[in-house]
Parts: structure tokens; sequence; C-alpha cells
């Protein structure tokens, strides 16, 4: 059954939220991202807006969560990807993270051939040689604020589906289908 502005409504914290929009993304989205980028992005543009932006960003968080700005972009060097990814930053109000991607796209654009020739060898090609190179450099201090930014109250690492639930209690109209 999909998902009602009422459910929303009814959520009393944001962690009750998140695991409703979770469970809606994933009822969506069985099988994730899977191989073929332009199918998951046909996929989720076909979703209610804020749907959409939520599926759309949250590769960037396990990124944040794991690694670094560099790395997403070696994970997911697919630039359709990554604007509709800065896209979703800006449209669930995460202006800051949408600043600090953008840049961070506009960094790492000249690398890509770099990139590509690198994954074209192996991942492994990649792992060896981003420690310390020219890339991390350029793109760690993007990183870093990133991280400061997805930090909770207590110092421990949120992440950016922090945005969710606010966006989902603001504009709830956004995230499920409105039947006519």
């Amino acid at each position: 059954m999909p998902l009602t502005e009422t459910q929303i409504a009814e959520c009393a914290d944001d962690e009750s939220l998140f695991r409703l929009l979770s469970a809606e993304l994933q009822r969506r989205l069985p099988d994730g991202e899977g191989a073929d980028l332009d199918v998951f992005l046909a996929k989720i543009r076909a979703m209610p807006v804020g749907l959409r932006a939520m599926a759309a960003m949250y590769q960037l968080d396990v990124s944040l969560a794991l690694d670094s700005l560099g790395w997403h972009f070696a994970n997911w060097l697919y630039r359709p990807y990554c604007e509709e990814t800065l896209w979703a930053l800006r449209e669930l109000e995460a202006f800051e993270a949408a600043e600090i991607f953008g840049e961070a796209l506009k960094v790492s654009l000249p690398w890509w051939p770099k990139l590509v020739a690198l994954l074209d060898v192996s991942f492994d090609a990649f792992v060896k040689w981003y420690p310390d190179s020219d890339y991390e450099k350029a793109t760690m201090p993007l990183t870093r604020r990133m991280w400061t930014l997805c930090e909770g109250r207590d110092g421990k690492f949120e992440g950016l589906l922090k945005f969710w639930a606010p966006y989902a209690r603001k504009y709830p109209h956004k995230v499920v289908w409105v039947m006519s």
C-alpha cells in the first residue's frame, strides 16, 4: 500500500518517519540502484519528487559515512547521477550540502579521465592511487566540510538523511502520490 499524508502526519517522531520513508523507498526500489544508472534514474524520476530526491542522495550519505567525496565520485562516476544528487540536495533544502557537493563535483570533473583510466584497470588501482593523491588533497577540504555538516548534536555522524523527515513533514504532498 502506498505511503499517505496521514501516515506521515501520524509519525510521532523523526525516527519513526524516517523508518516509514525508508520502507516506502525499499518498496519502490527493492533492488536499490542496480548496475544500470540510466534505468535507476528513470525509475526514481517516475516517483513523487520528494522520494525521488531521497533516493538520489542516498548513496552520497553512504559515501560520507564510509569514505569521502573523492571516493564517492569514484564509486558513482556518472555525471547524470551526480547532477541528480545535486538537484536532490537542493530539493530537500540541504542547501549547504548542495553547495559543498556542487563544489566537489566541479573539482572532480577534471579528474574523471584519470578515474576512468584507473577504474578500467581495476578498483584496486584506484584504491592504491587515491591516498595522498592530488585528487584526494583537492577534495578532502570539501569532505571535511561535509562531515562537519553531517555531525549530530552529540558529535556523532548523523548524515544527510537527517533532511528526510523535516522535508516530509513540511511537504508531505511531495512525498506521496496525490489521488485525483
